[in-house]
């Protein structure tokens, strides 16, 4: 019980923390509208991405040719969103990928490879059993802002 009560307590002194840095919800230009979430979020110097489909960039039109191509392209979107955040695919530190099915993982790894080829950021891979717009993969990350 004792571990318990310390557990909470250290997560309640880090929250307050954080709830003292102000939370700023970033405008990206070209995200689809009418969504009930943000494309990203900064609090402190951490910039949190919504995730990102294969989607043609302001459409809910995935790119065709499966997971390859839709890995590239929710790549290239989160590379946008970093971009008009004031961060950059160099600086994630963590992504979570999220498959349609599991045996695409080889296919997304190579792509997701191509794109982080050194240093590359800390990465789950989750199996689901669907994603929004029939997309095979949906990616999310946290990135570093760039100092100011």
């Amino acid at each position: 019980m004792r571990s318990i009560v310390m557990g909470g307590l250290l997560a309640a002194a880090a929250m307050s923390g954080l709830g003292a840095q102000e939370k700023e919800v970033l405008k990206v230009p070209g995200t689809v509208e009418g969504l009930p979430f943000s494309p990203a979020v900064k609090v402190g110097n951490i910039i949190y991405l919504s995730g990102q489909i294969g989607n043609h960039r302001g459409t809910r039109v995935l790119v065709p040719g499966g997971i390859g191509p839709e890995t590239q392209q929710a790549l290239e979107n989160i590379r946008v969103v970093l971009e008009a955040s004031g961060s950059s695919l160099d600086r994630v530190i963590k992504c979570t990928v999220y498959l349609a099915d599991i045996g695409d993982y080889e296919a997304m790894n190579q792509v997701y490879a191509s794109v982080f080829p050194r240093d590359p950021p800390a990465r789950s891979t989750i199996a689901t059993s669907g994603l929004a717009l029939g997309a095979r993969t949906e990616i999310e990350c946290l990135a570093t802002a760039r100092p100011k």
